[in-house]
């Protein structure tokens, strides 16, 4: 599995310490799902997204595309 190393502030990795710890999760998990939250996707988790809006609103495959896109960029402004 591939290694990430980042540079927080002495403020910002205390927290997210204390938050592994007050929440019994990993520093892994937390950042995972804050990237899964800012809308980061693997590449078959957006074809899975793109599928299943199809699937629900009966777009044609581009205008799922479109709307996926559309969302994403969304969640990423938040």
């Amino acid at each position: 599995m591939p290694r990430l190393t980042i540079t927080l502030t002495p403020e910002m990795h205390r927290a997210l310490k204390e938050t592994a710890a007050r929440t019994n999760r990993s520093i892994r998990s937390l950042v995972e799902e804050s990237l899964d939250a800012y809308g980061i996707k693997t590449l078959s988790k957006a074809a899975s997204l793109v599928r299943r809006a199809r699937e629900q609103s009966q777009l044609t495959e581009a205008e799922a595309l479109r709307l996926a896109l559309a969302e994403t960029r969304a969640q990423r402004k938040r």
